[in-house]
């Protein structure tokens, strides 16, 4: 495989934000929207987020620990935003926050966060080179320096298999 030298993209270039209105069909009986419609969502604007950074198709690799810290009830947004916190070779981590907010009184709670790798794969299936990722706030620097803790902790779990 070839390597090319990649020009960084800013954190802010790839940043996707996404909102669903809550409906009957997404509910389990006591109101509240399935967890699984949630994960759905949050992998969904993870990938976004995924391919607007490297421009290329991409791959779930993994979702990190999620907890489900509020509901989310029928009439409500569910509310994604979704940031790449750090690139890899052919891998990316991007962290998606997830929150509730009522239309009606402008009331938001936190819902969950996760963290996801993602690789961009070329029409075979195979990955491909992504470029890096510039942070600029101390948020941004911050989420790229835990970023290479975790994938260290993800690697070392896949050794141990």
């Amino acid at each position: 495989m070839e390597t090319t030298s990649l020009e960084g993209h800013y954190v802010r270039e790839s940043v996707s934000e996404y909102s669903e209105l809550a409906l009957p069909n997404d509910a389990n009986m006591h109101g509240n929207v399935l967890g699984g419609k949630i994960m759905h969502l949050v992998d969904l604007a993870g990938a976004i987020t995924a391919m607007r950074h490297c421009r290329n198709p991409v791959v779930t690799a993994s979702v990190d620990h999620m907890e489900f810290i509020n509901p989310v009830k029928i009439g409500q947004l569910v509310r994604l935003h979704a940031a790449v916190n750090r690139a890899f070779r052919t891998s990316m981590e991007v962290g998606v926050r997830v929150m509730m907010e009522d239309p009606l009184s402008g009331r938001q709670q936190h819902v969950s966060s996760a963290f996801l790798t993602f690789v961009a794969v070329d029409k075979e299936g195979h990955g491909v080179a992504v470029p890096p990722v510039i942070p600029e706030t101390e948020e941004e620097q911050r989420a790229f320096q835990e970023a290479g803790a975790r994938r260290d902790y993800r690697l070392q779990n896949r050794r141990r298999g």
